[in-house]
């Protein structure tokens, strides 16, 4: 199989996508599975068709992917009625992709709710199989689903998002490096925040400098939250739509960098920067919350339980009168901002060495808003040093 194209910004290496494949097959093999279906539409949460073939979906333009047992891969992404091109499984953009075939199907018009199934399967027909396993049902579109299983009635289908999800969770030496550089990447964007933050801009001229700087420094997606308030007052996280305050002197803004870096692996780094002088309070809040994030690392390690973190992080929250967590604090990260396993008392899967956490513990009143959010991988006896190099504090800016 040739190399990746130069045309792909940050390129996983081939013989990465042959690993994930191998381990795949030999997933499949011991389930008695013949192919997987897989459908994404966005890289934010969309991280099982990159994780197959380093091809992103983007901007709800859906990718489907057929990943058989014994040859290459079928893909369905927009084209042309009946653009079908046989890649033979060695073309250098569409790696591991055998066929590639066009579609002219948009979410926003109902009548292509079938196109993406249409394409896939006379082929899976035409090669009789008796076990299709699903990845990700839950986030494929129901008319997708529905086409497949009405038509393709001889086979029985599995849902195979278990297994998978464990694969993409541990990470091999090259997703390491990958996800170092990221975090490098977010200090850098954090630092540019920094120097520049000043009374007059809005806080989407702060979120916007933010991913200029993500840009240029090799990131393809990300989102920025914050907002900004008078000390005293919560400036709790907002999307772009409700960023436009002004901000003033005095004011403090509470700031999350989430987006991917090169090669397209999420982190994300949350710290709060004033415009003077913080309240004792503010700095109490997340000095509370910096131990809180050193209590959870202490406990992870490989064989722990997440439903055990999760309640033990509860109980260290309550006997300090602070808010349990009744959303997410800590969780996987990978090409999705978020992924298995999440550090919450319904997840099942144990943590394991190599694998990738956010963890930003929080808590909220009436006058602060406060969190603190750094990324870590899982090593052999428990968590690695911290990825990201920004100090743990609040940001006094003068």
């Amino acid at each position: 199989m040739s190399g990746p194209s130069d045309r792909i910004t940050t390129a996983i290496s081939t013989q990465e996508l042959e690993r994930r494949w191998a381990a795949t097959r030999k997933e499949m093999r011991e389930r008695g599975i013949d192919a997987l279906v897989m459908q994404n539409n966005s890289d934010w949460l969309g991280g099982y068709v990159k994780w197959f073939t380093d091809i992103p979906a983007t901007n709800s333009y859906p990718k489907s992917v057929v990943f058989h047992a014994n040859e290459p891969m079928t893909m369905v992404e927009m084209g042309g009625f009946n653009t079908v091109r046989n890649l033979k499984g060695s073309d250098p953009v569409h790696r591991g992709v055998g066929e590639l075939v066009g579609s002219p199907s948009f979410f926003a018009v109902n009548y292509t709710d079938d196109f993406h199934a249409d394409c896939l399967i006379p082929g899976l027909k035409k090669r009789g199989y008796g076990t299709i396993g699903l990845v990700g049902p839950g986030s494929m579109p129901h008319a997708f689903v529905t086409r497949l299983k009405a038509e393709l009635g001889g086979a029985k289908f599995v849902d195979a998002t278990d297994f998978i999800d464990r694969l993409k969770a541990i990470k091999s030496a090259e997703e390491i490096v990958l996800i170092k550089k990221c975090c490098e990447m977010q200090d850098a964007i954090f630092a540019k925040v920094a120097a520049n933050i000043k009374p007059g801009m809005r806080d989407i001229d702060v979120t916007a400098l933010a991913e200029h700087e993500g840009r240029v420094r090799g990131s393809e997606q990300g989102i920025f939250l914050g907002s900004s308030a008078p000390v005293g007052q919560p400036a709790r996280f907002a999307p772009r739509h409700f960023q436009g305050r002004t901000l003033q002197k005095g004011d403090h803004l509470v700031l999350l960098i989430e987006n991917n870096g090169p090669g397209g692996y999420y982190a994300e780094i949350a710290r709060t920067l004033v415009l003077g002088k913080a309240s004792n309070e503010l700095i109490d809040g997340f000095e509370a919350m910096k131990e809180a994030q050193d209590y959870t690392l202490s406990l992870m390690k490989p064989g722990a339980s997440c439903r055990d973190i999760a309640n033990a992080h509860d109980d260290y929250m309550r006997k300090r009168g602070f808010e349990i967590e009744i959303r997410l604090y800590a969780h996987g990260q990978g090409y999705d901002m978020v992924e298995r396993p999440m550090l919450r008392a319904d997840e099942t899967m144990p943590i394991e060495e190599n694998m990738h956490f956010a963890v930003h513990p929080g808590f909220n009143t009436t006058t602060m808003w406060t969190t603190i959010c750094d990324n870590y991988m899982v090593e052999a006896r428990g968590v690695s040093a911290c990825l990201h190099q920004t100090d743990k504090k609040i940001f006094e800016i003068n």
